[in-house]
């Protein structure tokens, strides 16, 4: 699929913590993008790292990563 076809629905400056919404994205049925925005595998730019989905799911996936990463901070 090209990279146009995908859509940045989350970013953040923590890896471990977009890992963790990575697999469950996955658990619930959608599909990111494996790597990096810095396109090295576990570096990050300075603005952070993105997680990225096809557009067709981007709507539903953002929603879901969201309240997960308002769950983690409320830990």
């Amino acid at each position: 699929m090209a990279m146009d076809s995908f859509e940045t629905i989350l970013t953040h400056h923590d890896p471990d913590i977009l890992r963790v919404i990575i697999v469950a994205l996955k658990a619930h049925g959608f599909h990111p993008h494996e790597g990096g925005s810095s396109g090295l595998p576990g570096l990050t730019t300075p603005n952070g790292a993105g997680i990225m989905v096809p557009k067709a799911e981007a709507g539903d996936a953002r929603i879901l990563a969201g309240a997960l990463l308002e769950e983690m901070s409320n830990q």
